[in-house]
């Protein structure tokens, strides 16, 4: 679930920006379409303990209102070393992806797909819709330019039923760290960031206590077997670099590292009230990606 909220802060930020933003000329990270153009892409990841490849293919095609995605399919994967055989629904299923400003990003239906698949699904998504908020927006020309994007929004990851308070906030700094026309290639970076005033509403009063160096913008609190609450809170960050071609403005690759640095409790009652000793735990997640052909 962790990489699924980080996507969907990406995606409501990109929407806010969008809506108020007209699609841009062209820059050096603008995409050219081919129609039935492929793409390939080999992923690995860890996520704490578990290590994970995964292969998905994409073919360029156009949507009804005239937009241009890239449609992709899962292919393959394997899981800490071993092949792992995709569900019959995970063959069938499609994800279209797009930096093509005009196109508005939007999440799939994850309900019927493989659950180890959503960490790959999602982060896909996060490097497209980074590099897509920058077309968008359309004014980071030169080596150097960088731009703030504050996130007004809470996301929020909750199911009421085991997760019963989910949720964090994150800024977007984005950055044209390099071009190099030699090799016809600009990198990109995105930090994703703690707003310096977030807008959670924290459910207990010990977790107003910064954990890290910035106001806390992650919280979770869920339920377990046996009627206790596990309880965290901390600051969450993510930085995305992204290899693009300017010369088609393909991505060739792409790196996400993703921390979050908590602080929980198991509590005996919602109110979070009675708890036990604070346990300090940093999630890491990280992920490459890199076009095979």
């Amino acid at each position: 679930m962790k990489n699924l909220f980080a996507t969907l802060a990406v995606l409501l930020a990109s929407t806010l920006v969008s809506a108020q933003m007209p699609a841009p000329g062209g820059g050096p990270l603008t995409r050219h379409y081919h129609d039935g153009e492929t793409l390939n892409y080999h992923m690995t990841a860890t996520n704490d303990d578990w290590h994970y490849t995964a292969d998905v293919s994409g073919t360029v095609k156009k949507t009804a209102s005239g937009s241009t995605i890239e449609e992709f399919r899962w292919t393959g994967m394997t899981s800490n070393g071993q092949p792992y055989t995709l569900t019959p629904a995970m063959v069938q299923f499609r994800q279209p992806l797009s930096l093509d400003p005009n196109w508005m990003p939007s999440m799939p239906d994850l309900s019927k797909t493989d659950p180890k698949m959503v960490g790959p699904i999602t982060d896909l998504m996060t490097f497209y819709v980074d590099l897509w908020l920058m077309n968008k927006i359309g004014i980071l020309q030169h080596a150097g330019d960088h731009f703030l994007v504050p996130n007004p929004q809470v996301s929020s990851w909750a199911d009421g039923t085991r997760v019963l308070v989910g949720k964090d906030q994150i800024d977007f700094d984005l950055n044209l760290q390099s071009i190099d026309p030699v090799k016809q290639t600009a990198v990109v970076v995105v930090h994703h960031v703690p707003p310096a005033k977030p807008n959670l509403q924290l459910p207990a009063e010990w977790m107003q206590a910064p954990v890290a160096e910035t106001a806390n913008n992650w919280v979770e609190v869920t339920k377990t077997k046996d009627g206790k609450y596990e309880a965290g809170v901390g600051k969450e960050t993510f930085d995305v670099t992204i290899t693009v071609s300017t010369a088609d403005g393909r991505i060739l690759s792409a790196t996400m590292d993703n921390p979050v640095v908590t602080s929980s409790r198991t509590c005996e009652d919602a109110a979070l009230t009675k708890c036990g000793v604070a346990q300090p735990h940093t999630i890491h997640r990280h992920i490459e990606i890199a076009l095979v052909h």
